[in-house]
């Protein structure tokens, strides 16, 4: 019965539940002031007649308009904190003083004397009844809070007691999703203090109540906080196995904009806590301020995210060129929308088609060239190793030259760390193209630029996204083995780079990111399932949620990837890029593995295509069995 009453009232719309706790203080207060004057009556306070019932509802008028006019019925009930209460004492403190306003102005308008009048006793009889009536009030808002909250089954923790905290508490408060028990904060002097209603504890505690309060979340509501140091408490939060999302945009805070949606998942680069260097405005610009700007491959990953930081810096005009027409479509749509100013060109095209490619660049006076377009996906590279030649090969090799011919200023070559000593068609393939800029560059006016670097966080194909579907889907994540490690970077970083660096260039610079320190993939994945609230799997714990399956390095995968071929490296005036110095192929040598390449594509002799690559770049060590799917097919 009693579920049923709270039901029913829970459900009503705002302004009846707003209304009938008016009403209901209403009857508390005029009855506070009648049994005060049916106790002990004083000359302002005697139960006489109908003109004393009306002057007591005239004061308990006063009050409930007060109280709306502090905001109290904007309150939930159920949902009341410790400034719902420090509300209502004002509300009650403001009607005392408007009511012995009143009063005074009753006997000066009389013409009696106030102080001969109205004595202590008297006082103490208008006082009362507002006393009484604050303690019912109050004690009944705490009934309701108890009777009424409802708990989601959802309990969270909100890491941080700043403004972004408070916004975030009072956003959860108002809702029915989740209930913030507390908040977790380092600064000493709030500790064990009331932040909007909710107890602050320090940081040590955090294990205690996740274990003894069953949380299901930790919400970090510290959007200032630097990516090292939030690294940094990620790994201090990971090993408690509870699910953790992030509060971020200081935008949104100083906009009072909080809402639960405004609450992420943990991005990868949160996880790695790299610190991204701050990009030289003037190395950004150089080759896109007032310039036109060709992307090739600019619906990929590394090619879109290029295409968005060019925007960003006052091109003359952008073209766009790939031959994935959803993938151009979709790049142009964001541009569009997001910097209407831009005159952007999407061209549908292949980079394998010379006399498209010559136009283009001719047509539209292009300066500069950012060439992304590649085949870059090891696996499936190793089964088209042919397309993989005639794509990253022969199309690269079509790009530089229509460059050349149209007079571009600068190509920049977006290569990988596979092309270092690769194991793995994809990797030979790049650096074959490497190979192909530096020989242009000995006769070229056009500067020829290779910015190499290793895995981007997000990218199309990346293992980290796969690792986070297959934990929201219960499982297993599988990784290729336990001691693989890689180098990572973000999208953005790895796009702010290249362009600087590509602005460095002079002709044939091979340029290498600095990556940070390597992560191995296996701990990045228990991390991700740490702190999606998972546990893993083991020998020490078999009742874990998610498991680790190890598949095995897939065709052409190396444990570990390099970045330098050779020891030659100078640093460049930029402390993120490094400039490589390395063997490169004569112009006769060049075309002479260009030819046989040409005539084992046209065989589909794959054993030739291993020892042309093994022997003009260094340190391939190829599988020992490479086998084409359509070769495969017409055996």
């Amino acid at each position: 019965m009693l579920n049923l009453i709270k039901d029913r009232i829970i459900f009503l719309n705002r302004k009846t539940k707003q209304f009938i706790a008016a009403v209901i203080d209403l009857i508390i207060i005029f009855f506070s002031f009648i049994l005060t004057g049916l106790l002990d009556s004083s000359q302002y306070l005697d139960i006489s007649s109908m003109n004393d019932y009306l002057r007591i509802l005239l004061f308990s008028f006063i009050c409930i308009f007060i109280f709306h006019l502090n905001g109290i019925y904007l309150s939930i009930l159920r949902y009341i904190n410790l400034l719902t209460l420090l509300n209502l004492i004002k509300g009650f403190f403001v009607s005392l003083i408007l009511i012995s306003f009143l009063l005074l102005v009753e006997i000066t308008l009389r013409g009696d004397d106030f102080f001969l009048i109205f004595n202590y006793r008297d006082s103490i009889f208008i006082i009362f009844p507002i006393l009484l009536s604050l303690t019912s009030l109050l004690i009944l808002r705490i009934f309701a809070n108890f009777f009424f909250s409802i708990k989601s089954g959802k309990n969270v923790v909100i890491y941080g007691a700043g403004s972004a905290g408070i916004q975030l508490a009072n956003a959860l408060l108002s809702s029915k999703e989740m209930d913030p028990l507390y908040f977790i904060d380092k600064d000493e002097d709030l500790h064990n203090s009331f932040v909007a209603g909710i107890r602050v504890l320090k940081p040590s505690k955090l294990r205690k109540i996740i274990l003894s309060k069953s949380i299901d979340e930790v919400l970090i509501a510290m959007p200032s906080l630097s990516r090292n140091k939030l690294g940094l408490l990620l790994k201090e939060i990971e090993e408690l196995a509870v699910k953790v999302r992030i509060l971020p945009g200081v935008t949104e805070i100083a906009q009072g904009k909080v809402s639960i949606s405004s609450l992420k998942e943990i991005d990868y680069a949160d996880l790695l806590g790299r610190v991204e260097a701050s990009p030289d405005e003037n190395l950004i610009g150089r080759n896109i301020k007032n310039k036109v700007i060709l992307i090739t491959g600019a619906g990929g990953s590394i090619g879109s995210e290029i295409t968005r930081q060019v925007a960003k810096n006052k091109p003359n005009k952008v073209i766009i060129l790939d031959s994935n027409e959803y993938a151009l479509f979709s790049i142009q749509n964001e541009i569009s929308k997001n910097f209407p100013e831009i005159n952007l060109f999407p061209v549908l095209a292949s980079i394998k088609n010379k006399s498209r490619i010559t136009e283009v660049c001719k047509v539209f006076s292009v300066q500069t060239i950012y060439h992304a377009a590649a085949y870059k996906h090891v696996p499936i590279v190793e089964e088209n190793p042919f397309e993989a030649v005639s794509n990253n090969i022969f199309g690269t090799k079509i790009c530089a030259e229509s460059a050349i011919e149209a007079k571009v200023e600068t190509f920049v070559l977006i290569s990988t760390d596979k092309a270092v000593r690769p194991t793995n068609i994809m990797g030979a393939t790049k650096r074959f193209a490497e190979l192909i800029l530096q020989s242009l560059a000995t006769k070229s006016e056009t500067k020829m630029t290779m910015v190499r670097f290793g895995n981007v966080i997000g990218s199309s194909g990346s293992a980290i996204p796969l690792f986070q579907k297959q934990i929201k889907e219960g499982g297993p994540v599988t990784v290729t083995h336990p001691e693989v490690i890689r180098y990572f970077m973000s999208i953005p970083e790895a796009a702010e780079l290249v362009i600087q660096a590509g602005a460095m260039g002079e002709g044939g610079d091979v340029f290498v990111l600095d990556m940070g320190e390597p992560v191995k993939i296996a701990e990045l994945a228990k991390r991700l399932i740490n702190l999606s609230g998972m546990e893993l799997i083991e020998k020490d714990n078999p009742e874990g949620d998610i498991a680790i399956n190890y598949t095995g390095l897939r065709p052409g995968e190396k444990l570990y990837e390099e970045l330098l071929i050779g020891d030659e490296v100078n640093s460049t005036d930029h402390k993120r890029i490094l400039k490589a110095k390395e063997k490169f192929l004569t112009h006769e040598e060049l075309n002479k593995y260009l030819y046989l390449l040409e005539e084992a594509e046209k065989e589909g002799d794959i054993k030739s295509l291993k020892e042309i690559l093994e022997e003009a770049i260094e340190g391939f060590t190829p599988e020992k069995e490479i086998v084409d799917v359509l070769h495969l097919q017409r055996k």
